[in-house]
């Protein structure tokens, strides 16, 4: 399987670049980057012949020859750039709208003009999103309503160009791992309040991403307890990847 990558020097990213590389079963690693590979980043080698770390300049265009050229022929992608809901609060909201949506919508739409069929697209956002776009939000409501609407877009899109195009989104809840634990008492009350979210390790997260792509879209959406168990059951079948 080639698959391609974004937000990629990200917390999931970058431990879904990891376990993809480590994998027999996917071929290629394509990264769409902002910016060339940091140097020295663990998990990361460009060195690697299995990686290939294209830098795009301009994201919200039609890709340009040399990009096509990466992109094609390529079986899924897993997609988890974006804002974060807390950097969100400290950038203009315009901005934050171009890189969550527009980079988002453009990028399905290029990939899947020359991929392979059927494409699969996993888009990766989170357990307080909300798609139905008359409800009123009592926290980070443009943020949250824009991301639904991306999900919307992306939905509707794969059903305009089915069974080419298959689309699922995964919507954890709190992400831990190296160096990040999520358990304070305020952020799981905020995830209670939809309902059984429990907590997932980044690798399996990223198990269940490249799960999802190497053997087909099971449902969407994909909330955290389903990731959990698609997680588990892959580092435990592979023997941790």
């Amino acid at each position: 399987m080639k698959l391609i990558i974004t937000g990629a020097t990200g917390f999931v990213g970058k431990e879904a670049v990891r376990q993809a590389l480590h994998n027999p079963a996917v071929s290629s690693v394509v990264v769409l980057a902002r910016k060339p590979l940091p140097q020295d980043t663990p998990g990361l080698d460009e060195g690697n012949a299995k990686l290939q770390w294209v830098v795009l300049e301009d994201w919200t265009s039609p890709y340009s020859e040399t990009v096509r050229e990466h992109v094609m022929n390529a079986d899924a992608c897993i997609w988890s750039l974006a804002v974060t809901p807390s950097k969100s609060r400290e950038m203009d909201f315009a901005y934050v709208t171009k890189i969550c949506s527009d980079y988002t919508i453009n990028g399905l739409k290029n990939m899947a003009a020359v991929a392979n069929k059927p494409f699969r697209f996993v888009y990766v956002s989170g357990v307080t999103i909300e798609r139905d776009q008359s409800k009123s939000l009592t926290f980070l409501a443009d943020y949250r309503l824009m991301r639904g609407r991306v999900e919307n877009e992306l939905l509707e899109f794969a059903e305009q160009h089915k069974p080419n195009v298959q689309v699922t989104v995964a919507k954890p809840g709190g992400i831990e791992g190296p160096g990040v634990a999520i358990s304070t008492a305020a952020m799981q009350a905020v995830f209670a309040l939809f309902g059984d979210t429990p907590t997932i390790h980044v690798s399996e997260l990223a198990a269940a991403l490249i799960d999802q792509c190497l053997n087909g879209i099971t449902e969407d959406p994909l909330w955290a307890k389903e990731l959990v168990r698609i997680g588990k059951r892959v580092l435990r079948d592979d023997g941790g990847l």
